[in-house]
């Protein structure tokens, strides 16, 4: 799965580390989601979307585009 975190995150000057403890995971996690090694849970994407003022859909996307 394809998502903004990064960007996101880097938008507003954050590190990993801010963006973990904002979301109550670690600091790999961020990595490994921002890396899409890692697929978040639905509760932690509502979380990140929560803490963006965004949907999960603007944050994550499948990696398969439909026409």
């Amino acid at each position: 799965m394809k998502n903004r975190l990064k960007v996101l995150r880097a938008e507003r000057d954050w590190t990993q580390a801010q963006l973990a403890e904002a979301l109550e995971v670690s600091r790999q996690t961020i990595n490994a989601i921002e890396k899409g090694k890692f697929d978040p849970s639905l509760p932690l994407a509502f979380k990140a979307a929560r803490l963006f003022n965004l949907t999960i859909e603007d944050i994550f996307h499948d990696e398969v585009e439909t026409l």
